[in-house]
């Protein structure tokens, strides 16, 4: 599942006037360098560990792909089914999305702010149409939403971080529903 920055602009600004000085101060360091002492920064301060961490940026970058797919399908499906299950992507995930953007600004995490390693799935969609582009989205939404449903149901069993737990266990009903969903238009296209 995917998101975006989680940060709201007044929470972007997390350097204290000490930092800030001594970047000023350090004119020998490059802009890699400077970047690499923010993300820094950024992750010592936030309050999740790096297993809960992992998830958000699993889901945020699942989640944007879920909506862009389901954009995509909106426009080159063939089968109405599959462009209103798209429909419902873009709805559903986008919600999601929201949701855990809240969680990350209460957390001060800033998740990817792009779909990731997720491009992928959406580059080779983007180049089917029809009837092959109805059969291989669908699929992949079979796929996703069971590796999705396995993540969220362990971090809502086992995660570390309460906040983050009870956003996994309150999205498993909505990822169960997409997978029903999926498995049905999936066994009318064959």
């Amino acid at each position: 599942m995917a998101l975006f920055a989680c940060q709201s602009p007044s929470s972007n600004k997390t350097i204290n006037n000490d930092s800030v000085g001594s970047i000023n101060q350090a004119p020998d360091k490059t802009a890699t360098d400077r970047n690499k002492t923010t993300e820094e920064s950024r992750a010592a301060q936030s309050t999740v560990d790096d297993k809960t961490h992992n998830f958000i940026d699993e889901a945020a970058m699942g989640g944007m792909m879920e909506v862009e797919l389901g954009k995509l399908a909106q426009e080159k499906a063939m089968s109405q089914r599959v462009k209103n299950f798209g429909e419902m992507m873009v709805r559903d995930h986008s919600a999601v999305n929201d949701d855990l953007k809240a969680i990350c600004r209460q957390k001060n995490v800033t998740p990817p702010a792009d779909m990731g390693k997720h491009k992928d799935h959406y580059d080779d969609l983007s180049k089917k149409n029809g009837a092959e582009f109805d059969k291989a989205y669908i699929k992949m939404m079979v796929d996703d939403h069971q590796d999705d449903i396995k993540a969220f149901e362990k971090v809502a069993e086992n995660g570390t971080d309460p906040d983050v737990k009870t956003f996994a266990s309150q999205k498993l009903p909505t990822l169960r529903r997409h997978l029903d969903s999926a498995k049905a238009i999936n066994k009318s296209l064959k």
